[in-house]
């Protein structure tokens, strides 16, 4: 289960960086996240979760690990905002 558990917090850290990376290229990166989010909430709610005899609360981890995920990204200092 620990082995799991890392290579979880591996992809959520990958997944999260790419994300970031993305976002830098954008003209509005903060608008962009925000969008992003919200997109990859909507998935969340509308998929099927099949085999399991709770679907909601999976859904419920999902969607709070995606907000945990976009909390940790901050928006760009003051001095590169300049650059865009």
């Amino acid at each position: 289960m620990e082995e799991l558990n890392g290579r979880m917090i591996g992809c959520q850290i990958l997944i999260t960086g790419l994300i970031a990376r993305v976002a830098n290229e954008q003209r509005d990166p903060l608008r962009f996240l925000t969008d992003f989010r919200d997109e990859i909430r909507a998935v969340v709610r509308g998929i099927n979760i099949a085999g399991t005899p709770n679907a909601d609360s999976v859904r419920l981890v999902a969607q709070q690990m995606i907000d945990e995920m976009f909390s940790l990204m901050k928006p760009p200092s003051p001095e590169n905002a300049d650059d865009q």
